[in-house]
């Protein structure tokens, strides 16, 4: 969380997820789902493949699927994907998607995790303004591009980051014929 200074171990805890993901592995009855990153994680200063390796170790450990951090330019995921998949990666690798409903939001969340925004994207919702409605509408459709383009790749699902606003996913899924 953000304040909290850097991670310090605690007596017994684990260091690194990919520990917890094992003990998990070991202690049974459990499905494993980890994050993964298409940009790279924010916290991993030597870059996103050595952060792709590292997710591995954990899929290694015994995760049984990975849902993405959200992303906004979809050749980030099947970069992401496909140097999974060479590294040996065999499980599920789930996209996370975030419906657009706000610039200012959307600025906000993205400074926390460390997701890019296309700059041809922030330019076309900057001319928005402040017609909230107007941008919402475009974060759809934009969204409701973004799965085409991901269900085409054969994705196994698409997990939708709907911040308790489910009515744009519900658009999303009905601009896909999928509700």
């Amino acid at each position: 969380p953000g304040g909290t200074g850097e991670f310090q171990k605690t007596e017994g805890g684990f260091e690194f997820s990919h520990q917890l993901v094992s003990f998990l592995r070991e202690s049974g009855g459990f499905s494993i789902g980890t994050a993964g990153f298409p940009e790279g994680h924010i916290a991993c200063h030597e870059g996103k493949h050595v952060d792709w390796q590292r997710l591995k170790t954990k899929i290694d450990g015994g995760a049984d699927f990975v849902v993405t951090q959200l992303f906004f330019d979809n050749a980030d995921f099947f970069e992401f994907r496909d140097y999974l998949v060479k590294l040996g990666v065999r499980v599920p690798i789930v996209p996370g998607v975030l419906p657009i409903l706000g610039t200012g939001q959307l600025k906000r969340f993205t400074a926390l995790c460390g997701a890019k925004i296309p700059p041809a994207l922030l330019t076309r919702l900057e001319s928005f303004g402040d017609d909230d409605a107007a941008t919402a509408e475009f974060g759809i459709e934009f969204a409701t591009r973004q799965c085409e383009e991901l269900i085409r790749a054969g994705v196994p699902g698409i997990h939708f980051y709907t911040l308790n606003k489910p009515h744009s996913t519900t658009r999303i899924l009905k601009n896909l014929a999928l509700a």
